[in-house]
């Protein structure tokens, strides 16, 4: 591999004119296709097949065409010793539900002071308008969203608080935002600290960008294609930029070590990309591995979620192997610092500073080392343990779907704004629900259970159920349990339970059924390549058990601070509750991939070492010595870019955004710092140990031994490898 790359890097070289303009060409009919034939995202998290799911398409089927359609409940609050049913309060609202039926997509709007089914609390202070679109759940465009808000906006000029929330009124997350880019430029400072050179910072930056660009066009042009979560091009974003980054980061500092040591501008390039390339499109096929390993889960919308940002991180290994190398080759020996551009063949010294003498202490102190990493990572792992997901978000504070649930519970109660919906199918279904009305009532935590309504043809009927608790609380989840004991075996009708609360729960059943599956795939596939790289059975194996504690710390410090409300308000977090059920996947699909990363970059330097005849414990030291300050500069990039989707208010990216960020520095700087150098220092020579029925795996050779035995070749191949 690494001689084909090195070919890669040679060509690119060679024709670097050309590669920019493929890929800027590229770029630019990315962002035609994407003007041209995107279309809209959903924020439906539905899983096909489901009890809940299955459900409300029926309930499309049989009560016709705003049966699945979204909704809205428009709340409208008498002032201060007024009520809603007074002459002033009548005519509001009545004006107000007529305006609400003419908004485009909506197929109906109830008027709460019907007769015939009122919608105001007992003290007749609280109402409430159900308005019903033609698209689902996740469909409403953000043009029928804001003619909604108008209307909600010009109808407290009435003297009426008038407030609006419901699936209807959410909006996709954005991406750009002010936080996103502190975090860009707190990347941009790193490398520039790291380069000591501004302009290869742009230059690294700049490439980074162009294919996370590239990335997040694909993924909007497939949306009119497709359907795709409005959480996809985000997740794309957020990753196809930290890996772009580091991936360069990688190649660039490889070849500023050869033209340290003397060699001239195509030499180094070929080199760099033979062998940091070589590491590179490992660590990228680890990521991938564990993203497109997310199709085993089942759930169609974390498969797209997981392909498309495995496909923007394919990009990002091919800008690195490719463009990169050309815009270095523009560069030439202007990457390196004025006072280092003169040729030196004795290199920078090695081995002196802080790192060098961290890895000294840690190795030399390797007991104390490697149990201080397990009990800091276990303790603070031990919120995970409590942890509790759900699907229902939690609208942001002072928002006026926060205003109007807070509104909704004062005048009605609590579980109001998670109601249970039941749909019984058959002959006589209004008649069946109408008998166990009574026994329904009757269990835990139920408030209220409406009348029964039927179908034209009596072939089904619905049953509102109101719970006591609210819709993110588990004595809600549990009583969706009961409620399926209680109808499991009625006679001639089938009955089955929804909504929102249903929902959530059937996603997350699913998730932990499937996520020992998707455990054994992505860890057993990345055990194999591991073992392939370094041809060793223990140097995997401690690096997939350093993960298992990085992911436990991750979400633990996760639960810590979304569910139990610890330094909130330093992330920005304006409720707290339980995590969104994608969280614990994403997060454990996307870290290992990273982790990996990590792993494959320091252990391969100190692999090489050790090829070469150092000592196990020099190896460790001569290897981190090499690789750490690149490793810290990968690390705190991620984290700058991770760190800056968490401000931004949008829940569901908020949490998985500080996962990952605080994951980024529990392993870099714990596990691949601290517990893997310790770890192999006291494994010795067993670290490399690779029994004799396994010596016939084809060697990958990402440290690339192969480039010095062809260094007597054409001159493409006269290359040296640094730092050894």
């Amino acid at each position: 591999m690494a001689l084909v790359l090195s070919r890669l890097g040679a060509f690119s070289h060679r024709h670097r004119l050309a590669v920019v303009l493929v890929w800027l060409a590229v770029l630019v009919g990315g962002g035609i296709g994407a003007v041209t034939l995107a279309g809209e995202t959903s924020s439906s998290f539905s899983i096909p097949g489901q009890e809940s799911t299955v459900a409300l398409d029926r309930i499309g089927e049989e009560f016709g065409a705003g049966g699945e359609g979204a909704s809205a409940r428009v709340v409208v609050v008498a002032p201060d010793g007024g009520t809603v049913t007074s002459p002033e309060g009548a005519a509001a609202i009545s004006d107000l539900v007529a305006e609400l039926g003419e908004l485009p997509g909506v197929v109906s709007a109830t008027n709460p002071l019907d007769p015939a089914a009122p919608s105001i609390n007992r003290e007749q202070t609280t109402a409430f308008s159900t308005v019903t679109y033609d698209e689902p759940r996740g469909e409403v465009t953000p043009a029928q969203q804001d003619a909604l808000l108008d209307v909600v906006d010009d109808a407290r000029g009435s003297g009426y608080t008038v407030e609006v929330s419901g699936e209807a009124t959410e909006a996709p997350p954005h991406v750009g935002g002010p936080s996103e880019v502190v975090g860009v430029v707190v990347a941009l400072l790193v490398l520039a600290v790291t380069y000591g050179a501004l302009a290869v910072a742009g230059m690294n930056l700049l490439t980074a960008t162009v294919g996370v660009g590239i990335g997040v066009l694909g993924v909007t042009i497939a949306t009119g294609f497709t359907d795709l979560s409005s959480t996809t091009p985000t997740l794309a974003a957020m990753l196809g930029l930290a890996v772009g980054i580091d991936y360069a980061l990688f190649i660039i500092t490889r070849y500023r070590q050869e033209l340290r040591h003397g060699a001239d501008v195509g030499t180094a390039i070929s080199t760099a990309v033979g062998t940091a390339g070589s590491a590179v499109v490992t660590a990228g096929l680890t990521v991938v591995i564990a993203l497109a390993g997310l199709f085993v889960v089942g759930i169609p919308f974390l498969t797209q979620m997981g392909v498309a940002a495995a496909a923007t991180i394919v990009v990002a290994v091919l800008v690195a192997l490719t463009l990169v190398p050309a815009a270095l080759s523009f560069l030439g020996r202007r990457a390196l610092p004025r006072k280092q551009r003169a040729a030196n063949p004795a290199g920078a010294p090695a081995g002196r500073g802080f790192l060098a003498g961290w890895v000294a202490r840690v190795t030399r102190f390797r007991v104390v080392s490697l149990l201080l990493a397990i009990v800091a990572l276990g303790i603070i792992a031990v919120p995970f343990f409590s942890m509790q997901t759900t699907l229902v978000q939690t609208p942001p504070a002072d928002s006026t779907q926060a205003r109007a649930d807070e509104l909704l519970a004062k005048g009605f109660g609590e579980g109001f704004n998670g109601p249970l919906t039941v749909l019984f199918e058959g002959r006589g279904a209004a008649e069946a629900a109408a008998a166990v009305t009574g026994a329904v009532g009757g269990l835990g935590d139920v408030v209220t259970v409406t009348p029964p309504i039927p179908n034209a043809d009596d072939t089904a009927a619905l049953l509102t159920v109101i719970p006591e608790s609210g819709p993110t609380d588990p004595a809600t989840e549990q009583l969706v349990a009961d409620l399926r004991a209680e109808l499991a075996d009625l006679d001639g009708v089938e009955a089955s339970v929804t909504g929102q609360t249903a929902v959530s729960v059937d996603v997350a059943k699913s998730l932990d059924d499937a996520l020992p599956v998707y455990l054994a795939l992505v860890v057993g596939l990345a055990l194999v390549l591991l073992v392939l790289v370094f041809r060793s059975l223990l140097v995997p194996l401690v690096g997939v058990l350093g993960f298992l504690l990085t992911i436990g710390a991750s979400l633990g410090a996760t639960v810590a601070v979304f569910q139990w409300g610890w330094l909130a308000d330093a992330v920005n977090l304006d409720t707290t509750g339980p995590l969104i059920s994608l969280t614990p996947i994403l997060v454990i699909g996307i870290l290992f991939g990273l982790a990996m990363d990590y792993q494959i970059f320091l252990v391969s330097r100190m692999h090489e070492a050790h090829s070469h005849g150092a000592s196990p414990l020099d190896s460790i030291r001569t290897g981190f010595r090499q690789a750490a300050p690149v490793v810290v500069a990968a690390a705190l990039i991620m984290f700058s870019v991770f760190a800056g989707f968490v401000p931004a208010g949008e829940p569901t990216i908020k949490s998985i955004a500080f996962a990952l960020a605080s994951g980024i520095l529990f392993d870099a700087f714990v596990v691949r710092m601290v517990l893997v150098p310790a770890a192999l220092a006291l494994l010795g020579d067993k670290a490399w140990w690779l029994p004799r029925w396994l010596r016939w795996l084809p060697v990958l050779d990402v440290e690339g031994a192969a480039l010095e035995k062809s260094s007597s070749g054409p001159a493409d191949h006269q290359l040296v490898a640094a730092d050894r």
